[in-house]
């Protein structure tokens, strides 16, 4: 591309970057808005329920066959599951990331399909479900009763029949957990009643098998000469309480009807008794809603809300919605803070800009570029299929001090030819685009190829990259084509040569004279340094060689982590009491809990559900509470963050000392897991005896908790919950002629319950539930009410039954196919999550026996499997290919060097600052390093590029060095701290989305800090070294004339062209 084309062009020149600023704009309208892009594993729920079986029973008769069919699915990475002595059965199945969530969810209901015949008929008349949804949640809500008219049964059930159906049809919710018990009808029998009348639960089975049921009557009059055709109707199923009171179950022998309510009690009663839940001290429901993999977070919580605020207006007066939580919160809150960022970042890069061109046109060309550059970017994130996210908006923060320099070096160029005597703004236009534009495409190449391998890496970490770097490659490509197409027609326009009649006194005099008094003196000592460098060649040996081994150890000291803990506006709390111990004992350790919320000032609501853990699951000596803290705004300083609120309230906690309580905050990446905590899966491959295991379990725990590192590790899973262990004598049982499956049945029955029927109302299909009365099965004594039919005579079932007390989990846990116990590491003060990972891996090598081993889950899996290794690969790689690119520039193999050597200066200067500052070497640090390579190489670009002229133009090797780098000082100078400057506001954020922010800035500042003040006496020492050793292999091209061409011209001609 020539330069003058758009000089003499101008009008061409605006109307291109016209065009990208309206490609953009329209672009920047139709982006979606999300906090990550998809970069969670699909993952797809498979679940089901036994009524009345322990979790032992459902994970051999139910999990184990569903697992053995569905592991091995088509791009499966590992598959979870757990049952419950509450007769529930969930298996989690977790794909690849990319996968496509529609296939495998219907390839994991082929396998399920498979299955079915081996599972129990409970099972199956029940159903198994299958539905793709992610793990973490897209926003916790509550009804609430607000003057206390409603009780939570009526609020759960409102919720069950008028609001979740509804929120169930958002296109990207991929379910909806109500935490309340839903309407049955409740058929509670009396076993001495029943065992008056000769009958067992299997009979009130049957004779509602017989009666409520819908049935079709055909019709009348069909087919036939009638005038009318009368179609026939049954009643169907049974409506009321008072028809199911009424159900004939049998006729006695004087004729008279014996009717269900003579053998029992019947009510509209609840599915399960298992929640109690309020909200600030007032009655409510909570409900999870989660989203389907592959979904915008964003657009399905915006669509949520607009749902709730339509269906708000049709509440029950005196009831309304809270939103405990939503991923939009925080996701808006951490834009907002971006967006102010970008904006001070801007003004700051103008502001540095001007000091350094004193003149206010000259500012605007460049900060022209930087509006054309940015908003330019949007088209291609669009077109790369990109989002408007997290990263992305990181990058174009980053891109401010980067796209800039394009264009400071036109207007620097353009600027130095006034200097040396131009009047035409044309000509001195035209020739510093022939002496830039090589420099700027060059420049901008190897930045933008810094960015290619990580395109080519997987999981979660590519994603990062990927989008991170395509949306800086692009900024920076379009701020190229700016520079050489917009920036030459601007200055050609609107800049002229100084003719130093303007008063001193005036603004761009000020800074004029503030400036040159500033820049002369960096001048003259940065002049005696570089020749001191020069004088002293071992000294930048000497440094590279420090900044080498100090890089090295600070990449390995320095903690490590995936992305770091942000303030989300929402804390989550785990309950766990005694084993076993009633909903009642559990609510009154929740009350106690609720006096410490009430005195802590950053909360705004919490909630609160007994019968139910996040981490321990449905129980009923488990509860959560789900607190939602004060707008950031009103929380200002570290001392009223969530990890400050978090710490207070654990450390309260601990005067509860017959619970085991401990909050925690969401996981960063939706779909990582529940909380922030490393997930550890703690597996049996023995096959052995469950205490062994658990007792093994246990000691490694406590070995953890051992080091400092570490501040809690800790598992809800327990074997010491109390339970009674039945055994049927099968040899009475045939003896009486009654089979042991019989005496199971009405054990079952009577004390677990039984699904046996249907029933419609309020639009909906509810179940019709068997059990024994409460005050009929409270001890073991109440088997010997509990009767078994033998021919014509009944029999109790204590007969056949022997009873003995046992202790045992609540819950059956399996890792992929391994029994496992699922514990939880909570890193302490000071420590990150890689450092724990370290701990973990030295203790389960001298705490855990042979034969058990562990797996992590979550997020902890995806931190473990991106490893240093991999980024150190990364940045080799980037590090080779700037090599390449400047080998094929320069046609030298050794000349390439005098940048590489560079860098190691500022990665170092990045992971000091990190260490420093006390920061993770996280993803956000380490797409700023790579950005920072291609920086630092661009950077270092600008003194051996014009050394290199220098020297094709005769000059010596030391004086081309020592030119360049004072001629490159100013440019230098604006872009590193027009970058610096743009970073400043990252580096120092607060609020939402703080600590991210400044792992970002703090890395890219420290290491342009440090790198370019190293580059700046390095690079022309390491040129001079190179450019020696690369003459004395190879002389220069112009002084080697071809055999061929002395041949056919002589060598007197090729002399005379030489001269």
């Amino acid at each position: 591309m020539k330069g003058n084309i758009f000089i003499k062009r101008p009008v061409m020149a605006i109307s291109i970057s016209v065009l990208i600023l309206a490609i953009g704009l329209i672009s920047l309208f139709t982006l979606p808005v999300e906090q990550y892009p998809d970069i969670a594993p699909p993952t797809v729920y498979v679940t089901a329920s036994y009524t009345g079986a322990d979790a032992e029973a459902v994970m051999n008769s139910v999990i184990m066959p569903l697992e053995e069919s569905i592991n091995g699915v088509e791009d499966m990475m590992y598959i979870s599951s757990s049952a419950s002595n509450a007769g529930l059965a969930i298996i989690q199945v977790y794909f690849k990331q990319g996968t496509d969530p529609d296939m495998a969810a219907v390839n994991v209901q082929n396998r399920v399909a498979k299955a079915q015949g081996l599972l129990p008929a409970e099972v199956t008349k029940v159903g198994v479900s299958t539905m793709k949804r992610q793990t973490s949640f897209l926003q916790i809500g509550a009804l609430v009763c607000t003057d206390g008219r409603y009780d939570q049964t009526f609020l759960a059930n409102y919720l069950d029949i008028n609001v979740i159906p509804q929120i169930k049809r958002i296109e990207g919710v991929g379910d909806v957990m109500e935490l309340g018990d839903t309407y049955s009808m409740r058929i509670w029998l009396k076993p001495e009643r029943m065992a008056q009348y000769g009958l067992v639960p299997s009979d009130i089975t049957a004779v509602l098998g017989e009666q409520n049921i819908e049935a079709p009557t055909g019709s009348l009059g069909e087919s036939s000469k009638n005038v009318f055709q009368f179609t026939m109707k049954y009643r169907g199923r049974l409506k009321s309480v008072e028809e199911f009171r009424n159900t004939v179950v049998r006729s006695r022998e004087d004729g008279s009807i014996l009717r269900l309510q003579d053998v029992a009690e019947v009510e509209l009663g609840t599915m399960t008794y298992s929640f109690r839940s309020e909200m600030d001290s007032q009655p409510a429901v909570l409900y999870m809603i989660f989203q389907t993999a592959g979904s915008n977070a964003t657009a399905v919580n915006k669509e949520i809300t607009t749902q709730i605020e339509r269906m708000e207006k049709n509440l029950p007066e005196g009831t309304e919605f809270v939103t405990m939580m939503s991923s939009n919160d925080f996701l808006f809150a951490s834009i907002h803070n971006v967006v102010e960022t970008l904006i001070i970042a801007i003004i700051l890069v103008i502001l540095v800009v001007y000091f350094f061109l004193q003149d206010l046109k000259s500012t605007l060309i460049p900060s022209i570029s930087i509006i054309v550059s940015l908003v330019g970017t949007f088209a291609c994130l669009v077109a790369a299929g990109f989002s408007l996210n997290i990263l992305t908006l990181f990058a174009l923060v980053l891109a401010i001090g980067t796209v800039v320099d394009d264009a400071i070096v036109v207007v620097e160029a353009v600027q130095s030819k006034f200097d040396a005597g131009y009047k035409s703004a044309y000509l001195a236009t035209k020739d510093a685009m022939g002496d830039v534009t090589m420099a700027i495409v060059s420049c901008t190449c190897v930045f933008m190829a810094v960015f290619i391998p990580v395109t080519f890496m997987g999981g979660t970490s590519g994603v990062f990259y990927t989008q991170f770097g395509i949306t800086m490659a692009t900024a920076v490509g379009i701020s190229m084509i700016s520079a050489l197409t917009l920036c030459p027609a601007l200055c050609a326009i609107m800049m002229r040569p100084s003719d130093g009649t303007k008063s001193a006194k005036s603004i761009n005099g000020r800074v004029r004279a503030a400036y040159n008094a500033s820049f002369n003196a960096v001048l003259g000592k940065y002049k005696r340094g570089v020749m001191f460098f020069i004088r002293h060649r071992w000294m930048v040996w000497t440094s590279l060689a420090v900044a080498v081994a100090l890089l090295v150890y600070l990449m390995s000291t320095t903690k490590t982590g995936l992305v770091p803990q942000e303030d989300q506006g929402v804390i989550m709390v785990n309950v766990s009491i005694s084993p076993g111990s009633t909903l009642e004992e559990t609510t009154k350790v929740m009350d106690r809990l609720e006096n410490i919320l009430k005195d802590t000032p950053e909360i705004e609501h919490y909630a609160r559900v007994a019968g139910y853990g996040l981490i321990s699951g449905q129980g009923t000596s488990y509860g959560t509470i789900i607190i939602r803290l004060k707008d950031w705004s009103e929380r200002k300083g570290k001392e009223h963050s969530s990890d400050a609120v978090v710490s207070r309230l654990n450390g309260q906690f601990q005067a509860i000392k017959e619970a085991q309580v401990f909050s925690f905050q969401p996981a960063m990446i939706p779909g990582y897991g529940m909380g922030n905590s490393l997930e550890l899966n703690l597996q049996d491959m023995t096959g052995g005896e469950l205490a062994t295991f658990y007792e093994a379990a246990i000691q490694f725990l406590g070995a953890l908790n051992e080091r400092p590192e570490v501040a809690m590790a800790y598992t809800s899973y327990a074997i010491n919950f109390p339970q009674i262990s039945v055994e049927v004598d099968a040899a009475k049982c045939k003896r009486a002629g009654i089979s042991p499956s019989a005496v199971l049945d009405a054990v079952g029955s009577y004390c677990g319950g039984a699904y046996i029927s249907n029933y419609n109302q309020y639009g909906k299909v509810y179940r019709v539930m068997m059990q024994a009365s409460p005050e009929y099965r409270l001890d073991e004594q109440a088997l010997n009410n509990m009767f078994v039919r033998n021919g014509t005579q009944m029999a109790p079932v204590s007969q056949f039954v022997t009873l003995k007390q046992v202790l045992g989990p609540e819950t059956a846990n399996r890792f992929n196919l391994y029994s496992t116990i699922t514990a939880n590491v909570n890193p302490a003060d000071g420590y990150s999550s890689g450092e724990v990972q370290k701990v973990i891996e030295e203790v389960a090598a001298q705490s855990l026996p042979a034969g058990y081993g562990y797996e992590y889950g979550g997020m902890a899996r995806e931190e473990a499997s991106s490893g240093g290794a991999q980024t150190v690969f990364i940045y080799a790689i980037c590090i080779f290919l700037i090599y390449l690119i400047l080998a094929c520039l320069y046609e030298s193999f050794l000349i390439p060097f005098a940048v590489i050597f560079s860098v190691p200066f500022g990665l170092m200067g990045s992971f000091l600052f990190a260490k420093i500052l006390g920061l993770e070497n996280n993803i956000y640090l380490q797409t700023g390093v790579i950005m920072l390579i291609g920086l630092l190489a661009k950077t270092a670009i600008l003194i051996t590029e014009y050394a290199i002229e220098r020297r094709r133009k005769g000059m010596g090797i030391v004086e081309s060095a020592y030119s360049a780098a004072q001629v490159r000082l100013r440019p230098i100078l604006m872009t590193v701290l027009t970058m610096i400057f743009g970073m400043l506001p990252l580096m120092f954020s607060s609020g939402a989305g703080a600590n991210g922010n400044s792992s970002l800035g703090t890395g890219v500042v420290g290491g342009m800090a440090v790198g370019t003040l190293a580059l700046l006496f390095v690079v022309p020492v390491f040129y001079i070294i190179f450019e020696f050793l690369q003459e004395k292999i190879r002389k220069p091209m112009e002084e080697e004339p071809d055999v061929q061409v002395l041949l056919e011209k002589g060598k007197s001609e090729v002399e005379r062209e030489r001269k």
